[in-house]
């Protein structure tokens, strides 16, 4: 996707102004904005330390903003409660997969169905479904404990239960981190599928060839600001880019 694409879409699903957020004194984030369109994949890269978890823990309430504002499908969600947040339709896949490890692969999708499952026990069972034809580990592995999963399984588990909550805006904080590179490529082969399905996915990540690889559209964050953005292909022609992310 060309910028000129991006400039012919409808209003972003995402719309990100002049965030500020400081941790005591420390300013974390100064004045990022950016957004993010239906159907794509966006990545934000950068350094350790260089906001990019802070931008999505800002997103879904779970760090209180100092100023700017942040518009989700064209309502302005600042300040409102990160569950109210994921009822709206973004759900956040946290750093470090924050599973259920002594509840089974079944019970943590089932838990992450609480927001309709005594409702609608077709659509949980249609959703889950999907997540097992994603990723067939996880049916092999239904009635196994979360906590005995390896590391890529359990992120597996952790991106199939913020399908299961479902949502249009899939936020994905360092999916490859401490995984093994063969369930890495899995991963990442299956995000983009997840993409191709419909949903629209934020990919905050350290491995800036893998995100490049799936993204359309990528936010480099240096020490809370947004240095450079563009199209993959914009960013692998920039030098400065190159020698940081990608040597």
């Amino acid at each position: 996707m060309s910028m000129g694409d991006r400039e012919n879409k409808k209003d972003p699903i995402l719309k990100v102004t002049d965030l500020n957020v400081s941790y005591g004194k420390i300013a974390a984030l100064k004045g990022v904005s950016f957004e993010v369109y239906n159907g794509e994949i966006v990545s934000i890269l950068g350094a350790n330390g260089a906001g990019k978890t802070t931008t999505l823990n800002a997103l879904t309430g779970v760090l209180r903003v100092k100023s700017g504002s942040v518009e989700f499908k064209g309502k302005d969600i600042l300040g409102m409660p990160t569950h109210k947040i994921t009822e709206m339709g973004m759900v956040h896949v946290p750093e470090g997969r924050h599973i259920f490890p002594a509840l089974t692969v079944g019970e943590n999708l089932r838990v992450a169905a609480y927001l309709y499952e005594s409702k609608d026990k077709k659509r949980f069972e249609e959703r889950k479904e999907y997540v097992f034809r994603l990723f067939p580990r996880l049916k092999e592995r239904i009635n196994q404990q979360g906590g005995t999963l390896s590391g890529g399984e359990q992120q597996m588990l952790a991106i199939g239960r913020a399908l299961i909550t479902g949502g249009d805006l899939l936020l994905l904080d360092e999916p490859s981190m401490g995984i093994a590179p063969k369930l890495v490529l899995e991963i990442f082969d299956t995000i983009q599928e997840i993409a191709r399905n419909g949903q629209t996915i934020m990919l905050v990540e350290q491995n800036a060839m893998m995100a490049m690889d799936v993204a359309s559209y990528c936010y480099v964050l240096e020490t809370g600001k947004v240095a450079y953005e563009g199209t993959v292909e914009e960013m692998k022609e920039n030098d400065n880019i190159v020698q940081a992310y990608l040597g």
